[in-house]
This record gives structure tokens, sequence and C-alpha cells, in this order.
């Protein structure tokens, strides 16, 4: 039986078996994961050639490091140099990511959802998340419904099939349950909560956004195409 013990100091010690102690950092592990509920609101302070420079709020940097990891609009990036003074931090993206997400079209200005890596001892509020983005959906139409705003999205044909209703997707990094799922795509509520608390309340119909569907339903996939 493998049991994995968290210390104070950042390291996680894993036992298995009569094997002897052996000592990991956290991040070798890949036992971090994101959960969708976004912690802080950041602004793009720079682009740049190669990365994105964002404002960020002081207490995000607090015992934050170069290397670590962040989850920006739902992407999983690895911070590359803090600014404490400034209250800023800058992550390196490459040409894959600015394809496949919506981080090519930010400007200074653009505000992003911010979550960091779920502690292996912290509490899983959403669902899992991997900062790994599927596609980009369109945001089709935008109504309210009693206190919630409802959106439908679509999106590309491959990813629909993940879909399920009831089930978790991340849109944008955010946590949210498929209300329904339609030919080409889903609707989701948004709670007050969620619409005070993230930059959702900026989309406007025919922005795009990032998708991450559920993880589970991938695994599901390719156990049965094994």
């Amino acid at each position: 039986m493998t049991r994995f013990d968290s210390g104070a100091d950042g390291i996680v010690r894993m036992k298995e078996g009569s094997l002897d102690e052996v000592f990991y950092p956290r991040s070798y592990l890949g036992i971090f994961m994101f959960t969708g509920i976004i912690t802080h609101i950041g602004t793009v302070a720079e682009r740049r050639d190669t990365g994105l420079r964002f404002s960020v709020p002081s207490n995000l940097l607090a015992g934050l490091t170069t290397g670590a990891s962040i989850a920006i609009n739902g992407v999983c990036l690895t911070v590359t140099e803090i600014d404490t003074a400034g209250s800023r931090l800058t992550v390196e993206v490459m040409p894959e990511t600015l394809a496949r997400t919506t981080l090519g079209s930010l400007r200074p200005g653009s505000r992003v959802n911010l979550e960091l890596p779920l502690p292996i001892s912290g509490r899983l509020d959403g669902h899992f998340v991997q900062g790994h983005i599927d596609g980009r959906g369109i945001i089709r139409t935008i109504a309210v419904l009693g206190n919630s705003h409802v959106y439908e999205i679509e999106i590309p044909s491959e990813l629909r099939k993940y879909v399920a209703e009831k089930g978790s997707i991340a849109v944008n990094g955010v946590s949210l349950t498929v209300m329904r799922k339609m030919p080409d795509g889903f609707s989701v509520g948004i709670i007050p909560h969620t619409w005070e608390c993230t930059t959702l309340a900026d989309l406007k119909s025919g922005d795009e956004v990032n998708i991450e569907t559920d993880i589970l339903a991938k695994y599901v996939e390719s156990i049965n195409n094994t």
C-alpha cells in the first residue's frame, strides 16, 4: 500500500510496502492538480515575444517561487519571473499553447482567472482540472434566468462526446456543471458568486473561451479503446 505524507517543509514523503522512505518534491510526483475554483483575478500588464506579464493581488505571490505552476484562464503555465514589489508575475507561453487556447488574444488590461494548484492536503471543492486545454469554445448566447446567467457554448465536434448533462466542465478555468447537452455544445448556469468572483461576467456573445473536458471521460474512453 502506498502512503503519502505531506510535511510543512513542502516535501511529500512516500512509503510503499517495505521499501525505505523516499523523499520527493511535490512537483515531481505529478499529483498537483487544479479544482476550477478561482481564487484571484489578474490583469495583463505586458505582452512579450514568448510570454505574458500579469498584475496580480499581492497575497497571491506569498510563498510563490519561480518554476511554480499557476492556472491562467484554465491554462497551466510556469512562473518564470516574480516582481514582489510590483505585484507582478511572468509566464512563458509556447506556440502550441497560443494555438490551442485563447491566451493569444489577451491584451494589456485583459482580466484573467487565476488559480494555484491544489495542495496534497487541500479540499477539493470543484472537480479535477489539469490545466490542459482541449480546445476553444464560442459563446453563442447569454441569458438571464432567475438569479443566474445561462451561457450556451459551442465546442468542436471532437469534444462533444466528453460532455454529459450534470457532468463537470471547465470554462476559462472555472469549474461548472453542464445544464444541458446540445447538438453543437452545452449550456452552463453561472450563479451570482461565480459571476462576481471570476471573469465570466466580462464575456459576450461571440467570444472564445478555453475548454477542458472532464478527465474521467477521457480515461473511460481510453479504457474502452484498449
